[in-house]
């Protein structure tokens, strides 16, 4: 017997992923445990955007099989808020800080990468952020004109879609024949000398 719990569901975007306007600017908000979606559904009754990218969660308990929808980076939740906003946030009790972010295209790029995912129903899940690594971008498929980066030359069909300012990636599985790599990357010939090329 198959269920489909329906636990607490909020929408993962609630208005647009630009820049703000006004005084309005884009901000990480770290939040206390398990209070994710409270914070988001509270943000969109008050009218704040928001953006609580989640990914399905499949537990089966002997007949039964699960499904939820979890916070793809626990802990947090990403908003769009001037000072009055985020006065009205903090009274919430939802709200354990806030991350100012400097670079705001830099955010809103990697965040429009992630929130492809979902409607296109790759293979995806959280991996861990790399300091250093290949930059790659896909130039056909699905996701085609979106960048990221992969750990190695052997591991294209892993890209990694980046957000600097949590140190958290999430890994999307592609077709290496789709995958251009953009920056600088070594070459070793057979005779192991190593070569810099640019592409």
């Amino acid at each position: 017997m198959n269920k489909s719990t329906k636990r607490v569901m909020v929408d993962e975007l609630f208005g647009e992923l630009e820049l703000g306007s006004g005084d309005k600017r884009w901000a990480v908000v770290r939040t206390r445990s398990r209070c994710e979606k409270k914070l988001a559904e509270y943000a969109k009754r008050t009218g704040v955007h928001y953006y609580l990218p989640l990914r399905e969660s499949v537990k089966v308990y002997e007949k039964s099989t699960y499904r939820t929808h979890i916070p793809l980076f626990p802990g947090y939740v990403f908003v769009c808020i001037d000072y009055e906003d985020k006065d009205t946030l903090a009274r919430t009790g939802y709200v354990a800080g806030f991350l100012k972010v400097i670079d705001q295209e830099q955010l809103l790029s990697e965040l429009r990468a992630i929130n492809q995912i979902p409607a296109q129903k790759v293979e995806a899940g959280p991996g861990y952020w790399l300091a250093k690594g290949l930059e790659v971008e896909i130039i056909s498929g699905p996701f085609a004109g979106v960048r990221g980066v992969v750990e190695e030359h052997d591991k294209l069909h892993e890209l990694r879609l980046q957000v600097n300012i949590l140190k958290q990636a999430v890994i999307l599985k592609t077709d290496p024949a789709d995958v251009k790599i953009i920056g600088e990357f070594e070459i070793i010939e057979t005779e192991d000398i190593p070569k810099t090329r640019n592409r």
